[in-house]
């Protein structure tokens, strides 16, 4: 399979985004994970390695909705108001426990392409990378 570019996991939770990140390496999906703990973290993440179109912005973006400092809504906002070239390559994922009605109906106004309920998990990344990137697992 060919590997994505880099994937960027945003979780509050440090024990969320570790594990993600061991089953994400294990898998070898992806030739970078980068994280964030907010979603602050990951738009400077952003900046800072994807200032334009190129080869190291995320192909991937999972994505939690409750975080502190900026959760995942507030961080959609700001990130559907960056110049295209940052955004074009990037499907986004929201990874949620439960998502209340009014918050998914704001989300689906929002740039993201779908939503997977937590934990991650090797058939979450499989049915991900069919449907987003049509890719299958090795």
């Amino acid at each position: 399979m060919q590997k994505l570019s880099s994937i960027l996991l945003v979780d509050d939770d440090s024990t969320t985004n570790f594990l993600n990140e061991l089953l994400l390496k294990r898998l070898g999906i992806a030739d970078k994970l980068l994280t964030a703990q907010n979603g602050r973290e990951a738009l400077a993440t952003l900046n800072a390695v994807c200032p334009d179109a190129n080869a190291d912005c995320p192909s991937l973006i999972l994505l939690d909705v409750n975080m502190p400092v900026m959760n995942g809504i507030e961080f959609l906002e700001v990130y559907a108001q960056l110049p295209i070239t940052q955004r074009e390559s990037a499907v986004v994922i929201m990874l949620t426990t439960s998502l209340h009605s009014r918050d998914l109906e704001r989300v689906q106004e929002l740039p993201v392409a779908g939503l997977v309920n937590k934990p991650l998990t090797k058939e979450k990344v499989e049915s991900i990378l069919q449907v987003y990137f049509q890719r299958h697992l090795e």
